[in-house]
């Protein structure tokens, strides 16, 4: 949890607030590329791309 709060501290001293969208798709790419390792989602997943 420091971590997410030293890097919130750092986008808003530096002002790259750009990053924020690139991480969060980042994460969320590699959420969805988790659960459509083996699990009963995967088939629903690969329908999307």
């Amino acid at each position: 949890m420091e971590f997410i709060k030293e890097f919130w501290k750092f986008l808003r001293v530096r002002k790259k607030y750009w990053l924020l969208p690139l991480i969060l798709s980042s994460l969320m790419i590699g959420g969805l590329m988790y659960l459509a390792k083996g699990s009963t989602v995967a088939p629903f997943i690969y329908t999307i791309f």
